[in-house]
């Protein structure tokens, strides 16, 4: 693994908005080809979509101390009093094993944490093998919960806080 960049970790705001659709669309581009044309757009939002998703979870975002690019983002809610949701989780390739991943989800975590969740739940697909290998390694298991995904399958992980 390479050293970590020199990052913050905030909560995105909405002057962020293009550059964390410039980050979804880079991060998910090598699986536009995988995913149906629905399940691409829900993933790397739109101008209007993104403004939902800021409406109803936090949003965070990892920016690069020597430039003050966005290098990545995650956004988290609860979806009930125990159990918070990740979503949105990209990091541009450029700094992909460099350690960004890692802070988004432990700021994430703490977040839900602090909201006294005790297990938080995931969604991802089959082609984000390098996505499910981190969430893995850091403590999520499949749930067993298979949904559609706008005609593909969606994989629920889960992690229990302790």
């Amino acid at each position: 693994m390479r050293p970590a960049p020199r990052c913050t970790i905030r909560p995105a705001v909405a002057t962020d908005v293009p550059s964390v659709l410039n980050c979804l669309a880079e991060a998910f581009a090598p699986y536009q080809s995988s995913y149906t044309a629905e399940a691409f757009l829900d993933t790397v939002l739109s101008a209007e979509t993104i403004k939902l998703r800021m409406k109803s979870m936090r949003i965070f975002v990892a920016e690069d101390r020597s430039g003050g690019a966005i290098i990545g983002t995650v956004a988290c809610n609860l979806v009930s009093p125990e159990e918070g949701h990740l979503r949105g989780m990209a990091v541009l390739p450029s700094y992909f094993g460099s350690g960004v991943a890692q802070q988004l989800l432990k700021t994430a975590e703490a977040e839900l944490r602090a909201q006294r969740c005790i297990r938080i739940t995931l969604d991802t697909t089959e082609p984000l093998r390098r996505a499910i290998n981190f969430y893995r390694r850091n403590g999520f298991q499949p749930s067993g919960r298979i949904s559609n995904f706008f005609g593909m399958p969606l994989y629920e992980y889960v992690k229990v806080l302790k």
